[in-house]
């Protein structure tokens, strides 16, 4: 039997126990710091040489020269036309309708012109060059391929470099083949936190970007810390999260497979169910332990359910708005009869799955609204990655002569005030 945690949000420790839930920390151990920050240092000096020896180090993957690891786009367009019409339809498809969503997002720049002539606006440009890490090997994550991509190339980016480890040679056709459809410009086959620190620094064959986006382990999740500042990065994810409101009249059983979803991506994944109805509770428990057996990830799911999964009764929906607000979850599956209005009162999630057709899965793969959402409770203060995050914002100023004067003389007093008389003579200098 799987001891999933059940809660109840009237007793007089629950919100101890939610925290002690939801507590969770990715931070580096000195071991991981100090190894990555090494590799960080050794990419920045040597370049290519260092990249060659941590990839034979780590990938066992041997070559002679740097540029040999680089894939062209003919070897991304021969992976795409190796898949089965089955496999390039839904990519084909996925890929479009997240282009259609990401299309939705674009900012424009615009400005206005007062009355004294002066200018004012935003100026909305795509960065120069974004690089995508994708994990290797045996993992697949052609979706993920498509969430980072295409929005960037939607958002104007010139040049998007992409990175992915091939363990002992081991290429994902899946992977390449996403490449390829999203526009992906360069791929080279590095990974780890030495390809974190070429896209970061540039060695004599990798660039430079602007910006790292993309899932890793925690090597590269430590070396995207220790480099932001010199670059941007999307963020530091934590582990995948599920949180379903449902109020007892959806199948038990497809909601027990919700929770499976998310808890097995790994075993530090959360799965939550908040219901006002105990007896649904006892039911999606039962189906969880019916359908398990039936689940090929079935170690990695009892163990996710097991240290981080919760079914937790609340007395009312109002009451599972609020613990959900609390929360923040990365996905929120709103199972109820009337979800869009619920969703109204939701103020914290990475995304909202409204009603009880809609499965988090679907947006995981197909549906268009970005995968890639803030964890851990960041949906406080942070949204899904998307166009607007490889786009940035220009202020624009234009004065006129009567606009500098008028600004100038406000200017010359807080300025003044501020003791910084040289702010000062330079707007004063311009009234009239």
């Amino acid at each position: 039997m799987i001891k999933i945690k059940r809660l109840d949000s009237q007793s007089n420790n629950f919100g101890s126990q939610l925290k002690d839930l939801l507590a969770w920390e990715a931070e580096s151990d000195q071991v991981i710091f100090d190894t990555v920050n090494g590799i960080i240092r050794s990419i920045k000096s040597k370049g290519d040489q260092a990249l060659l020896e941590y990839t034979d180090k780590f990938d066992g993957l041997v070559v002679k020269a740097a540029s040999d690891l680089e894939l062209s786009r003919d070897r991304l367009k021969k992976a795409y036309q190796s898949l089965s019409d089955i496999e390039r339809h839904a990519l084909d498809s996925a890929a479009e309708r997240i282009r259609s969503y990401a299309e939705h997002q674009k900012i424009e720049s615009w400005q206005y012109v007062e009355a004294d002539g002066t200018v004012l606006g935003q100026q909305v440009s795509p960065l120069d060059r974004v690089g995508l890490y994708v994990p290797g090997g045996k993992a697949t994550y052609p979706s993920s391929v498509l969430m980072n991509a295409v929005p960037a190339k939607v958002a104007g980016v010139e040049e998007l470099i992409m990175v992915v480890p091939t363990p002992k040679g081991v290429i994902n056709e899946l992977v390449l083949a996403a490449a390829y459809i999203a526009g992906v410009d360069r791929v080279f086959t590095i990974g780890g936190a030495q390809a974190i620190a070429a896209l970061t620094y540039g060695t004599e064959t990798v660039p430079a970007v602007d910006k790292i986006v993309g899932p890793g382990n925690i090597y590269v999740a430590t070396a995207k810390r220790l480099v932001f500042g010199t670059v941007g990065i999307d963020m530091i994810a934590g582990p995948s999260e599920i949180l379903v409101v449902c109020d007892g009249k959806t199948d038990p059983d497809w909601i027990a497979m919700d929770l499976f979803s998310q808890a097995e991506h790994d075993e530090n994944a959360q799965a939550i169910l908040l219901s006002p109805d105990a007896d649904f509770l006892d039911q999606v428990q039962a189906s969880i332990e019916r359908q398990i057996k039936e689940m090929p990830r079935q170690d990695i799911i009892r163990a996710s359910l097991t240290a981080r999964g919760a079914l937790i009764h609340v007395s009312d929906m109002d009451d599972a708005i609020k613990i959900t607000n609390y929360i923040a979850p990365e996905h929120l599956e709103l199972s109820v009869d009337d979800a869009p209005a619920m969703a109204k009162s939701i103020r914290h999630a990475g995304a909202i799955f409204m009603g009880r057709y809609t499965a988090e899965a679907l947006g995981d793969y197909c549906a268009g609204p970005n995968h890639v959402l803030p964890t851990s409770r960041t949906a406080r203060f942070s949204s899904p990655l998307g166009v607007y995050d490889f786009q940035k914002r220009s202020s624009l100023i234009g004065c006129s002569l009567a606009g500098a004067s008028e600004l100038g003389k406000l200017a010359s007093v807080l300025a003044r005030g501020e003791g910084l008389v040289a702010h000062a003579c330079s707007a004063e200098y311009r009234i009239k």
